[in-house]
């Protein structure tokens, strides 16, 4: 796409890398917003954890001695978890071979039967007037009935997330608290304005 100055790389409402490209990006923001996601869990909280790669992030910070039980609708999470000694639900449904997530009618059936204390997101994009999207239709259905299932709602992105648009409309910015890495003032003044945000540094 032409812009005033040279050209930016046009963007696909519908594009979805894969989960190898996925946790190839970004990693240690990644690691830095997970690690302080991690650390709002309390012992014995019930809690969905969503099928992304900033999720998946969170588990090496987790432990078997807290006493969770941790439902998901990644499989590559559910192992991890289980290879953790971490009580797992993993959500039936069909299997989408992108990004390894189970979503689909099924999926949003069985997640109205729980409540979590904590409902844990991965969002493609996060914009003032769309709110927060994703590329595909199923899995942001999923997303928007877990985020209803739960007490506190925490949407992690990294601050490439800001101003994106996808496809489908999950929801606006006020069912979910931020958890991101470090935003201009400008962008967070923005923003903070219809959530609250928490920018990690460390």
């Amino acid at each position: 796409i032409r812009i005033h100055g040279g050209a930016k790389l046009k963007n696909s409402l519908q594009q979805e890398p894969d989960m190898v490209r996925k946790v190839s990006k970004n990693i240690e923001q990644k690691k830095m917003i997970a690690k302080y996601a991690a650390g709002l869990i309390q012992s014995e909280d019930v809690i969905y954890l969503d099928a992304g790669t900033s999720t998946l992030a969170m588990i090496p910070f987790l432990a078997a001695n807290m006493h969770l039980t941790v439902v998901t609708n990644g499989v590559l999470h559910a192992s991890v978890l289980a290879d953790q000694g971490i009580r797992t639900i993993l959500i039936g449904g069909e299997l989408k071979n992108t990004t390894k997530a189970i979503v689909g009618i099924e999926t949003v059936k069985s997640l109205m039967k729980y409540r979590f204390n904590k409902v844990f997101l991965g969002m493609n994009g996060v914009h003032l007037k769309y709110g927060y999207t994703t590329p595909d239709p199923d899995e942001a259905s999923v997303k928007t009935v877990a985020s209803q299932q739960g007490d506190q709602t925490f949407v992690l992105v990294d601050n490439s997330k800001f101003g994106q648009i996808s496809f489908v409309k999950v929801g606006d910015l006020a069912i979910a608290k931020i958890i991101t890495n470090q935003l201009t003032p400008k962008i967070f003044n923005q923003y903070s304005g219809q959530t609250i945000i928490q920018e990690v540094t460390q």
